[in-house]
């Protein structure tokens, strides 16, 4: 029995992607903050360059792997496809509504002025945790035995 991919290079991207996030968000997030010397101001102002950098990668990845299934897709309505765009609207909150408020909370933080409760964070773990699995399931349906 063989295996073949289908759509190699957004295969790539997908795992490439998954590898970036996970890494980012799940690993140097909360890490740097262990580092000797890393305050949390300091550690706020690497996260959010940090952040800020993993969003533009993530759009890139997320075009051209929109590129890929637009190219070889007979029907746009199948289920990785529709995963797909889930995937984009999370990152589309991501951008223009979770990060920037983040990036606003760690300013309010880096300054030393009063920030008030919230579950930002939370909603964003849970949106990255989301998106991993989307996109590990989308990886896989590429993957096909014949």
């Amino acid at each position: 029995m063989n295996t073949t991919v289908e759509q190699p290079v957004a295969v790539a991207c997908l795992f490439t992607w998954i590898g970036f996030v996970c890494a980012i968000s799940f690993m140097e997030a909360w890490l740097k903050f262990r580092a000797p010397g890393v305050t949390l101001p300091i550690g706020l102002g690497i996260g959010r360059l940090v952040f800020a950098a993993l969003n533009k990668v993530e759009w890139a990845f997320a075009i051209v792997v929109s590129i890929s299934v637009l190219m070889h897709s007979k029907f746009i309505f199948i289920m990785p496809n529709v995963l797909l765009l889930f995937i984009i609207l999370i990152l589309i909150l991501q951008t223009v509504w979770l990060l920037p408020a983040l990036d606003a909370r760690a300013e309010l933080y880096i300054q030393d002025k009063p920030v008030t409760t919230s579950h930002l964070h939370i909603w964003f773990v849970v949106a990255e945790l989301i998106k991993v699995t989307g996109l590990f399931i989308i990886a896989i349906s590429f993957f096909k035995q014949s």
